[in-house]
């Protein structure tokens, strides 16, 4: 972890002169970037954790989230929702 922090740290002082603006936009992508991938890997390690036999809460708890958040991130991405059915 220290080195990812002294990474964005860097990174940080790398752009700390440039326009607000640009600043701005540049410290959005890379939140952005930064929650894609942690949010990928936090997925993957939920779908491990329940492989070896997790109960949703006992990953909720170490993943620092709902079971109910565990619940819906490990459901099938496939799924589609539920829409009424249009009667004519």
């Amino acid at each position: 972890m220290a080195f990812l922090r002294s990474d964005v740290a860097r990174f940080c002082g790398e752009i700390a002169d440039l326009a607000p603006a640009v600043r701005l936009a540049r410290l959005a992508e890379l939140k952005a970037m930064l929650d894609d991938v942690t949010s990928q890997a936090m997925a993957a390690a939920m779908a491990d954790a329940r492989s070896e036999g997790w109960g949703l809460r006992r990953i909720g708890r170490y993943a620092g989230v709902s079971h109910e958040q565990v619940r819906r991130t490990l459901a099938p991405s496939e799924a589609q929702p539920i829409t009424p059915e249009v009667k004519r």
